[in-house]
């Protein structure tokens, strides 16, 4: 991750549809997505899958990949866990269909299962060489631009899976490696067997534990911050969400429960207040504050099911001109 100035001095241009999309680089190894300043949270990326026990058409899946590379998305994110592969399928059916060159792919491998007792995850070097034979296989593309470990395997050593993720690198079927839920140790472990492009973590104003070691580490390395649920998983999408949740949401989280509903609820309170005062929801004063905190994040992942949906979302989520100065009375939160 590095400071705006070093960041947006790599800005390039590309057009669009008739607009002119400005380019940013994502880390420090060369990788450039579509960064657009109007709508920063919708238009970078969109994960389609049954993963929300959804059910989507593949016709209205594709067409929603290919409206969102119109609306200006470049920068599509995937994984093996997604819809048990369903969703790279449907992401390489509208690739087809679409500009390979002005597509930024990125995808992640390693969790073989979910139960409820935990996940069970995968990283010695001949799983990793295998998953991404498949991926690309199934996503019908000669290579894939960000290649993540969902999660780090603690029982191979970080160097075995970086090794084989390095010999992919220069065989050219991946081009750039990140990190997901790694410690600081074992970024820096990662990071001298080959450079990392991006880190993935939980980052939001609910969830702040990364922001002692780990953000200070990034800067350091020249690692790109890639937040994941910057609504705090949902907490500052909707009011409902600290009013009751339904047995079968997947909100059924221990941070969800018990007391903590209670803390919850207070705590959305008050950044509903706060939202109020600055002519906002509750869900773009979290968003602005995540951007506020790293501004050369160049990615958040949002959740769409429809073309006309996604549209709603962008006016929901896009961030008020205003809110980055009315951030700095959340730092002490």
């Amino acid at each position: 991750m590095q400071e705006q100035s070093s960041t947006m001095a790599g800005v390039g241009e590309q057009q669009q549809q008739g607009v002119v999309m400005p380019r940013v680089k994502l880390g420090t190894q060369g990788l450039e997505v579509i960064f657009n300043s109007k709508s920063i949270v919708l238009q970078n990326k969109v994960k389609l899958s049954n993963f929300v026990k959804m059910l989507i058409k593949k016709k209205v899946a594709i067409s929603i990949i290919k409206h969102a590379f119109h609306s200006g998305i470049t920068f599509f994110d995937t994984s093996d866990i997604y819809g048990v592969n369903t969703n790279k399928v449907l992401v390489g059916k509208a690739l087809q269909q679409l500009p390979r060159e002005m597509v930024q792919l990125a995808t992640k491998f390693g969790v073989v299962k979910l139960h409820s007792n935990g996940v069970i995850i995968k990283g010695n070097p001949e799983y990793v060489r295998s998953c991404c034979e498949a991926s690309l296989n199934r996503l019908g593309v000669e290579y894939i631009d960000l290649y993540y470990p969902h999660r780090i395997d603690t029982t191979v050593p970080i160097e075995d899976t970086m090794g084989e993720l390095k010999k992919l690198v220069e065989e050219g079927k991946i081009k750039y490696i990140g990190l997901v839920e790694a410690s600081p140790e074992t970024i820096r472990r990662a990071h001298a067997v080959h450079p990392i492009t991006a880190l993935q973590m939980d980052w939001s104003l609910w969830t702040r534990d990364i922001e002692e070691e780990i953000v200070p580490l990034c800067r350091e390395l020249g690692i790109g911050m890639v937040p994941y649920s910057p609504l705090g998983r949902g907490l500052f999408g909707v009011r409902a969400v600290v009013e009751r949740i339904p047995a079968y949401s997947f909100l059924m989280h221990p941070r969800f429960q018990g007391e903590n509903f209670e803390k919850n609820e207070i705590f959305y309170s008050c950044i509903e207040k706060l939202a109020e005062k600055h002519g906002c929801t509750p869900a773009q004063l979290a968003l602005a504050w995540v951007l506020h905190q790293v501004k050369e994040v160049q990615r958040i992942l949002i959740m769409n099911h429809t073309p006309r949906e996604g549209q709603g979302d962008q006016e929901e989520m896009q961030q008020p001109p205003h809110l980055d100065a009315g951030c700095s009375p959340l730092a002490s939160l």
